[in-house]
């Protein structure tokens, strides 16, 4: 991640993205660009339409959507508009540091509320809880949910992954704090990198700390490397990890790696929430099971 970021103010013509094939139907992102530089963000390849350096860039420039919580509340007052449930945080985390000064991502809540929208977040901000008071009220009427997305509880892989995001711990005691508050908060374990977080040590460290601290679901998701993540992704293993780049040349030769592959971890996956609870949980709200899954499908 950059030393300096630049932030830059912009404005939007719409608020609401319409999604195709997701399972829900709308998205909206108050920011373009993210600090936390995550090496294997999936959302560099939007970045790569209006920039040909999904590296640094993505990370450095942050576009800011100044009139975003003004066009929302237009789109909203539609008559055409029926509530349907928006996805926030599928292209940057919408409670990224600089949320703290323009309040945008609160903004587009309160807007959402007042039209009894149902709302999906995804992020790793521990920022969020800010806005318990209004999520809470939410969940109560139209639904909210947060995914908190964690690849590793490990602190030093963490560091080089993930380097601008909060600690996973601190992740998990804000989503302990959210689910006591009455706001379904459960732990998105994405990505699973193979060669890196797959073993089952790190698995299972994952889920037992998102079980530890009340999650009120868990998904998993293995890498995958569209254009724009994957080049930059390949450099990074190129430089910091040869033994991993050449062996990821044979794994992904394409986006995604072999389904047997991801099979597996899938089952891994499964047989240990299942020995730390988390699929009786999962069971007490099987609508909540499928909401969280058509997130997970968002960030694909």
């Amino acid at each position: 991640m950059p030393n300096d970021v630049r932030y830059e103010e912009t404005g939007c013509r719409s608020a609401l993205n319409r999604v195709h094939g997701m399972g829900f139907k709308w998205s909206l992102n108050p920011y373009r660009g993210c600090v936390h530089g995550c090496h294997y963000c999936f959302a560099r390849r939007y970045n790569s339409y209006v920039d040909p350096d999904p590296g640094n860039d993505f990370s450095g420039l942050v576009f800011v959507k100044t009139n975003v919580v003004n066009v929302l509340r237009e789109e909203l007052s539609l008559h055409s508009w029926v509530s349907e449930t928006v996805a926030i945080g599928t292209a940057t985390d919408p409670y990224q540091p600089i949320e703290g000064k323009y309040r945008l991502t609160r903004g587009c809540l309160e807007a959402l509320a007042e039209r009894h929208t149902p709302v999906r977040i995804v992020t790793k901000g521990t920022m969020i809880f800010r806005d318990v008071d209004i999520l809470a009220d939410m969940a109560k009427r139209a639904g909210a949910s947060v995914c908190f997305s964690i690849t590793t509880m490990d602190h030093d892989l963490w560091k080089e992954l993930e380097p601008g995001t909060p600690p996973p711990m601190q992740r998990l005691h804000v989503m302990e704090q959210l689910v006591k508050a009455g706001v379904s908060a459960g732990v998105l374990l994405a990505p699973v990198i193979p060669g890196m977080t797959d073993d089952q040590e790190s698995l299972q460290a994952v889920v037992e700390a998102a079980a530890a601290h009340g999650a009120s679901f868990l998904r998993a998701q293995i890498l995958h490397l569209k254009p724009g993540t994957k080049e930059h992704f390949m450099g990074y293993l190129e430089q910091e990890h040869p033994r991993l780049y050449h062996a990821y040349q044979q794994l992904y030769p394409a986006e995604f790696a072999p389904k047997q592959f991801q099979q597996d971890i899938r089952e891994r996956v499964a047989d240990l929430k299942d020995a730390y609870g988390l699929r009786e949980r999962e069971h007490n709200d099987m609508g909540l099971a499928v909401r969280e899954r058509q997130l997970e499908l968002a960030a694909v």
